[in-house]
Order: structure tokens, then sequence, then C-alpha cells
């Protein structure tokens, strides 16, 4: 049901020689780009036209507007059932607790007598955020896109989620009864690439964004390349993944039960054990066993989900082999299931978020932990973080200088400016100074 890679026995290889020997999905970001380049470019000539063309065509509904009416929002949390409201107002509640903590203050800095340099945080005006209506309804990704953007000050937040045939080319109800609780009214019934380019370009309906963030699928992720440079984008999000760093202290119920949880996601996701404990390896493929045949997304998603080569056991001599094959695997979402689990934690460098212990599962992230969910995959956890308050900021450097500061410092700029050969950037402190260097 899972493969086995075992790297015992022999020293393990640095870096990209490490990462070679795991296991991961195929997501081919470059190769989709040449089937979304036209997509785009579509909307951006013929807007709201094209946008419910590619609803027939994709989603096979027909629509007459791509906004979504005012009172579809209300009537779907109107009928939202009772429990699931509660559960998304706990998670948006837990959600504002931590994001509400990450907002930046104005800093200024004294240089020098004279001269400072204060930074200040400016949120961006307007974001598209994106929530995704394949295989599964995701309510929760609206709450983890729209919370952190509210929390940063954004003025103008819009949300795209694909149109739904059984729900008469709306989005998932689920979905507009989240966006009514958070208070976002602008929502459009657009997925896929044709969603990105809505936002990049703007349309009759929709207004142009600064920023577009929000996981999707590959026709999502190639759109969002394609407009890096235009706008702002959180991460080209792949297939999700889960890797859990274990020993023999695990329970394998859980440890299985984690696994099967993100491999039902999607066929491509990934599910990843590193331990040093052959006898956990063991037990773990029992219980997947005994748990998959108990499960809903058997033989669509989660069979072949763990029986793909992005997943696997990986067996290693020690937990600080262990430690290397996890930081080189760099993780979307890792778990750490082993005595002294926060000690091990606190020394992990790459990961999108980490889950200390047997009472932090990747589930209780995905929904009420009050952490985001959006978060890098693919390796990406090496250089990047998961949606936060600061994806939405930006920092802005203010630099005032008063006649003696610069003064005391001109030397060393014209300095500077002739050894990279570009004279005329000195020649603008010595304008200021009848053209003579003043004496530092």
């Amino acid at each position: 049901m899972i493969s086995r890679i075992d790297l015992r026995g022999n020293a393990l290889p640095e870096g990209g020689a490490l990462r070679d020997l795991l296991p991961r999905a195929e997501f081919d970001v470059a190769a989709a780009l040449d089937k979304v380049r036209p997509i785009c470019e579509d909307v951006h000539h013929r807007g709201t036209a094209a946008l419910i063309e590619y609803a027939q065509k994709f989603d096979g509904v027909t629509l007459e507007q791509v906004r979504v009416p005012a009172e579809a929002l209300e009537k779907a949390l109107v009928e939202l059932d009772p429990a699931v409201r509660a559960a998304l107002e706990e998670s948006i509640r837990r959600a504002r607790i931590v994001h509400a903590n990450q907002r930046r203050s104005e800093h200024t800095t004294q240089v020098v007598p004279g001269g400072t340099v204060t930074e200040k945080w400016v949120p961006v005006e307007r974001v598209g955020l994106y929530a995704p209506g394949g295989r599964s309804v995701y309510p929760s990704s609206v709450v983890m896109n729209v919370v952190p953007a509210q929390e940063a000050g954004v003025e103008s937040v819009a949300l795209a989620s694909p149109p739904q045939k059984e729900f008469g080319g709306l989005p998932h109800p689920t979905i507009l009864a989240a966006c009514a609780l958070l208070g976002v009214d602008e929502v459009y019934a657009a997925g896929g690439a044709q969603a990105v380019a809505m936002f990049a370009y703007g349309t009759e309906e929709c207004a142009p964004a600064n920023m577009v963030t929000g996981p999707g699928n590959i026709w999502v992720a190639a759109a969002k390349r394609y407009f890096t440079g235009k706008i702002g984008i959180d991460t080209e999000a792949g297939p999700t993944e889960i890797a859990i760093l274990a020993d023999s202290t695990a329970d394998p119920v859980h440890v299985a039960a984690d696994l099967i949880s993100q491999a039902e996601h999607d066929p491509l996701a990934a599910a990843v054990l590193v331990t040093d404990s052959a006898e956990l390896a063991e037990a773990v493929e029992a219980e997947l066993v005994t748990q998959v045949a108990a499960s809903k997304h058997i033989e669509d998603r989660i069979k072949p989900a763990l029986a793909g080569k992005q997943s696997a056991i990986v067996l290693v001599d020690s937990l600080e082999d262990g430690l290397k094959v996890v930081d080189a695997y760099g993780a979307e979402h890792l778990e750490i299931q082993t005595a002294d689990a926060a000690a091990w934690a606190a020394r992990v460098r790459n990961a999108g978020a980490i889950f200390v212990g047997p009472w932090a599962p990747v589930s209780l992230g995905d929904y009420c932990a009050g952490s985001n969910h959006v978060l890098p995959t693919g390796g990406c956890a090496c250089h990047s973080s998961g949606l936060s308050v600061q994806s939405f900021l930006r920092g802005i450097h203010i630099v005032d200088y008063t006649r003696d500061a610069l003064a005391e410092v001109t030397h060393h700029v014209v300095t500077l400016a002739e050894a990279e050969d570009l004279p005329a950037h000195g020649a603008a402190l010595k304008a200021r100074f009848g053209w003579k260097v003043p004496q530092s």
C-alpha cells in the first residue's frame, strides 16, 4: 500500500543528493503554463464574457453574471447547519487571536544625530482570494485567507470559488456562508486560471487586485506564475503533504490516521513517515490496511496517494538522521511524534508548520489551531513561509536626514559612487554643498 525507502547503514548524502532520494509528487507548473496562457489572455480581452464561457466549458454551468448576488450569501448563511456555523465561528475566533498578534508597528531608528530611517507597514489595497472547489469544499480556506488579510488592514477583499452545477452555478453554499460570516460580500463564481486572470486584469464586474492568494490546482498555480510581477502571489501551491518524524514511542494508530488524513485530499497528496524504528514502520503498515478499508475516499484518493511515488516510509538509523531527512524534505505539514517532541521540533529548520506531540495532529491546524493552513509545498518551506498578516503588508522605509547629517556622510557616498563608476550619484550630493565634498 505504501513503499519503503531504506536509508540505514550508510552516511546520508548532503543537500540536493539527499532530497533526490526522497519521495515527491510530480507537479509540472511550467508545462501547464502553455495551457493557461491563452485562457488568461482571453479573460484580459473579453472579460466577463470569457468567464461565462469557461464556466460552461469547464464547470458545465450557464451563468448570467459572475458576481454572486448578496441575497445568495445571506441565504447560504441562514441555511447553514448550526453545528457547521458554530465550528466556523470558532475557527475564525482562534485564527483572529493568532493573526492579530502578527501585526507589525511602525519603528523609527536614529542612525546618526539628525538622520533617521522609519519603517512603516502598509497593507496592499486590494486582494483577490481563491477558495478551491474541486473534489472537496474548503470553507476553511476562506477563513485562512480572509482573516490575515483583514487583520493586516486590507481595504478591499474579494473571493473567487468555482461555480457548482448542483448549486445552480453558484459556489458551494458553505463557501458562501463562510464569506458572509467574515463580512466578505464581493464573491465571484469563477475557478481555475480564469479566476486568477479576473483578479489580475479586472473585468466589467471585478476591479483588478494587487495580490492573489489561496490554494488551488495546477492551473491555478500556473496562472499565479504567469502573473508573477504583475500581481503579488502567496505561493504556487502544489499537492498537500504530511511528513511525520516518529520513534518507537509513537502510537501507530495515530501515525496511520494522520497519514490517511492528508492522503484523502488528492491522489497526488504526499504522506511520508520518517522513523528509526522498523517495528513502528511495520505496525503503521498494518494500521494503514485496517484504517484505509474503513475510510471514505479509498479508490479515487487515498489508495493512489499512499501508493504513489510521492509517499513512503523512510527508515533511518537515528532520529538525528531523521531530522536531516525532514529538513531536506521541507514538508508543508510536519508532525513530531517522538519522545521529547518539543526539543526535536525546536531543531527543525524547514517546514511550513510543525505539529508537536500526539495531541497536535495536522487536522487541528487545518481547522481550529489558530494557525494558518495555507503553507508552502513541494519543498518550498526551505525558503518560504505560510500565509500570514505579513503576506499582505509592505514595509516602506522613510529616510529623513538633516543637512548636517548628510554632510557628515557625503564623502563616503561619493567614494562608493565613484567605485561603482556612477559619478552622477555622488554629484547629486555635491550639488547640495556647492560641488565641494564636506569635510567629515
